[in-house]
């Protein structure tokens, strides 16, 4: 008798695991599926929009681009075709929230350095610093890898047209000239269509946690 009961005992258990297999798969099937907002100048703060863009809803992209990083060589939009990258602007001689920015974007960089589909883009805004030598020397210090990361200079008014333009990431567009800075702690999310999908303080942890998780939910949108 009590062999009886064990043996539908054990056969209830299974069921019951086998029932709750089934029921999770319904409930994740049932979920809605997380997508990332695709961000039009019309979403974003007024101060960070150029006034010639501050109406537009659709249609918005990072523009051509042409610079040139810490080897000397040039950098298009054409490097980063069918990539989902993450954008930022400092300066090497910043003492303030560039090295935060850095050392975060170093440990984004540790997290992606397998995934060939995620690059990273660093655009300076002190270029008249920050030669082809000067860039060099900042990332071997700070370990950038090459192959995932680009610190970018070039013409003033070109990235401070991409800043403000583009990344809607500045509250100046400035002049270009040799005296005019802009500065933002900003991280831009850009997806494969060259879209931004997110932004995100550079200098805080849980920004970049943030980050992580966003990138992981726009990768798995390119699975399906």
């Amino acid at each position: 008798m009590r062999s009886f009961f064990a043996k539908f005992k054990f056969l209830g258990i299974v069921l019951l695991l086998i029932s709750g297999v089934i029921v999770s798969l319904f409930y994740n099937a049932l979920q809605p599926k997380k997508l990332l907002p695709v961000y039009q100048p019309a979403m974003v703060n007024f101060e960070l929009v150029d006034s010639t863009l501050q109406h537009v809803k659709k249609y918005h992209t990072i523009a051509d681009f042409a610079l040139t990083n810490q080897n000397g060589e040039l950098v298009t939009q054409e490097d980063y075709h069918n990539k989902i990258y993450i954008a930022d602007f400092f300066f090497t001689t910043c003492p303030t929230i560039c090295p935060i920015m850095t050392k975060n974007m170093v440990g984004i960089q540790d997290k992606i350095i397998n995934d060939h589909d995620v690059l990273l883009l660093s655009h300076s805004v002190t270029p008249d610093i920050d030669s082809v030598p000067q860039l060099k020397k900042y990332a071997l210090e700070k370990g950038v890898n090459d192959s995932k990361w680009n610190l970018v200079t070039g013409d003033k008014g070109q990235i401070y047209e991409l800043a403000r333009k583009s990344y809607l990431a500045v509250k100046t567009d400035g002049d270009g000239g040799p005296y005019d800075m802009i500065h933002t702690e900003n991280f831009i999310l850009v997806d494969k269509e060259r879209r931004i999908r997110g932004f995100y303080d550079g200098t805080n942890s849980d920004e970049m946690e943030k980050l992580l998780s966003d990138l992981e939910i726009l990768r798995s949108s390119y699975k399906d």
